[in-house]
């Protein structure tokens, strides 16, 4: 997803925690869960890894 803005929300509820990538140019996002105790780098990673595949399925280039 070289080259594409991409803006992440983190949101923790009890002890879970939902990580949202969106796609700047197309406005199409991506959720991921997991446990509210896990690192903020590791919530966006995953959330930019879904991003990035339902991107694919839609057919948008994404550049790498």
């Amino acid at each position: 997803m070289q080259g594409r803005e991409v803006i992440f929300e983190i949101r923790r509820v009890g002890m879970v925690a939902k990580a949202t990538a969106i796609d700047v140019e197309t406005g199409i996002e991506a959720s991921v869960t997991g446990p509210a105790s896990a690192a903020e780098f590791s919530l966006r990673e995953a959330a930019r890894r879904k991003l990035a595949w339902v991107l694919g399925k839609r057919g948008v280039q994404t550049g790498g």
